[in-house]
């Protein structure tokens, strides 16, 4: 019952300077993982994967940490095709959700997830949604190429990146919670305002998201 009652106080306090950054620096922060994921690249996200996505979803230095048990953390923002005229404004979205295993460990990863359809699309316009249950989820291929990976993308709504600074054994993403983060709206738009309006409303991209939407702009530009 000790264990149980600290662990969830230690994952929050390891959680935390995620959380304390602005969403100025999350959205720089979100540029700065799409463009290292990408220079490396042999080992990137496929650009016709990127290519024909229709939103993308970033998550910069997520948290996950356990002993036994596991809990995930994490702010980010993500982006749906606009027709001709390229990427959307953000919609701020939180992570959260937990896990069970043989886990010991912890570490800040940077997520990131293609969401290949229409349907995805839909999911990322709710309140919230569940990863594996709610919206099918697989692990995308890296290369040059996703030749390999018709399977995944035949079956899967949403193909999911990670790429970790520290150590953690069983990271996965099914069972984790997305949702909407309206204080981080608040803040970047000056109001508030849901994930669907922005979307749907070709609201303005903000001055903090410029350098995002350029960045997705670069790298997967619909020829």
């Amino acid at each position: 019952m000790k264990i149980t009652a600290i662990v969830p106080l230690a994952i929050a306090l390891l959680a935390a300077p995620a959380f304390a950054r602005s969403a100025a620096e999350r959205l720089d922060a979100a540029a700065d993982t799409l463009d290292e994921i990408m220079a490396v690249r042999e080992r990137g996200i496929p650009q016709d994967l990127l290519a024909r996505s229709e939103c993308i979803v970033l998550i910069p230095s997520s948290m996950k940490a356990g002993f036994v048990f596991g809990a995930e953390y994490g702010r980010g923002f993500f982006s749906c095709r606009t027709g001709d005229h390229g990427w959307s404004a953000p919609g701020a979205i939180r992570t959260e959700g937990g896990s069970f295993g043989l886990q010991i460990g912890g570490a800040e990863t940077d997520v990131v997830m293609l969401v290949l359809n229409r349907q995805g699309a839909n999911r990322l316009l709710r309140d919230k949604f569940t990863l594996g249950g709610d919206a099918s989820v697989a692990a995308g291929p890296l290369g040059r190429d996703s030749q390999a990976a018709t399977d995944a993308m035949m079956t899967a709504e949403i193909l999911t990146y990670s790429r970790q600074r520290g150590i953690f054994a069983g990271l996965t993403l099914n069972g984790a919670t997305i949702r909407e983060d309206d204080g981080a709206n608040r803040e970047i738009y000056g109001h508030s305002i849901r994930n669907r309006d922005v979307i749907m409303n070709a609201t303005p991209v903000p001055p903090a998201a410029q350098r995002l939407i350029s960045t997705l702009n670069k790298y997967s530009s619909r020829k």
